[in-house]
């Protein structure tokens, strides 16, 4: 065989190695800054949309896991058109969804990230007068969830398990003044506001021995509570190696695992804070393996439905007031609620069919291919 030939033989046979070995590879992205200094520091607009990122999730059931089947005919199919209710309504189903970060829920507060009972229970309340109405995380993430034609999802997630989040009375009822004692009560006052959160749990449960927490959490689970994984110690990642970035994720994994039967479907990085590779905090073989990682703060999360959505990096808003610490006057809860109810067209509004998505049809070029097929436009 000529020279010449034997050479671009070996060419070809090094570009098809290659070719199947380095999609293999995940590229570890750039270490992330801690989001309560990014939105501290944040100059943005309001309105800017999140640079473009990952793709997004599979379009399965809320909770499951696997990744989107390979593009097909539908992906350049055109889009049909929405139904006469989902324009009536002016369905935006691309649009924000404020996915709400709560602490430490006391009766006074004693730090910056505390909340009182009453502050919670007048935040839900005007959710729920709003016309919000909750979702879990995982059920944000899987990418279908059920909300009346009109209404806006919203996700309401606590961090670190503490005493103030939940706890079981004598008779087995929530104690008085815990976040989910007070998110029954607006349910009660107001029909139509669902009764559900995600809990992200750290090794201290609720202040519970273990038999008291396996009880509960169990209790969390049928009521149809979300449990999430936020780490046994609550560290920082951004300074772990990756040994310690899995020992603190995965035993808190494990922790939850021996308690309620189950794994967790989403996680939350403690102070929003990114490992060097975030390919050690998504997943550890068959130790845990999540669908969607949340940060810390400073903005409304992306529809899952746009093709900009990352599922790796969803934003969350602290629960605040205009004040002005941190920028709250533009980033917390208060100011983003108030933007989203005077900028309507923003903000997610449901059709009403957990089996359409629909949006205006300026929006068209925004919708994830995985979600197309399910796509109408009005």
């Amino acid at each position: 065989m000529p020279l010449l030939h034997k050479i671009a033989g070996v060419v070809i046979v090094c570009a098809v190695v290659l070719g199947l070995v380095l999609p293999a590879e995940r590229r570890a992205r750039d270490e992330g800054k801690a989001a309560e200094q990014a939105g501290a520091a944040s100059s943005a607009a309001p309105t800017a949309r999140a640079a473009k990122a990952g793709g997004a999730p599979a379009p399965a059931g809320s909770g499951t896991a696997g990744p989107s089947g390979s593009p097909s005919a539908s992906a350049t199919a055109p889009i049909q058109a929405a139904a006469p209710g989902a324009a009536a309504v002016k369905a935006n189903e691309l649009g924000q969804v404020p996915v709400l970060m709560y602490h430490r829920i006391l009766k006074k507060p004693e730090l910056s990230l505390d909340r009182s009972t009453k502050e919670l229970y007048d935040e839900l309340t005007g959710l729920a007068k709003d016309g919000y109405y909750p979702i879990t995380a995982a059920e944000f993430v899987g990418g279908r969830f059920n909300v009346p034609a009109g209404r806006h999802p919203v996700v309401l997630t606590f961090d670190d398990s503490t005493p103030g989040h939940f706890g079981l009375d004598a008779q087995g009822n929530p104690k008085p003044d815990t976040a989910v004692a007070v998110i029954e009560q607006v349910a009660r006052e107001n029909p139509g506001f669902r009764p559900v959160a995600t809990f992200y749990l750290n090794k201290d449960l609720f202040g519970m021995d273990e038999v008291q927490a396996a009880a509960g959490l169990k209790w969390l689970q049928q009521h149809g509570f979300e449990l999430g994984n936020h780490t046994v110690t609550h560290p920082s990642l951004s300074g772990l190696s990756e040994k310690g970035v899995r020992k603190e994720i995965g035993g808190m994994e494990d922790e939850i695992v021996k308690l309620t039967g189950t794994h967790t479907t989403t996680f939350a990085y403690p102070f929003g804070s990114v490992p060097k590779k975030e390919a050690w905090a998504e997943k550890d073989g068959g130790r845990y393996s999540f669908q969607g990682m949340f940060l810390a703060g400073w903005r409304p999360a992306m529809s899952p439905f746009d093709a900009d959505f990352d599922r790796w990096k969803i934003d969350r808003i602290r629960s605040e007031g205009k004040i002005k610490e941190n920028d709250c006057k533009k980033y917390c809860s208060t100011a983003w609620l108030e933007y989203l109810d005077k900028n309507p067209d923003e903000r997610y509004t449901s059709d009403g069919d957990p089996n359409t998505v629909t949006f205006p049809k300026a929006a068209e070029d925004r919708i994830a291919k995985e979600y197309r097929a399910r796509a109408r436009t009005y």
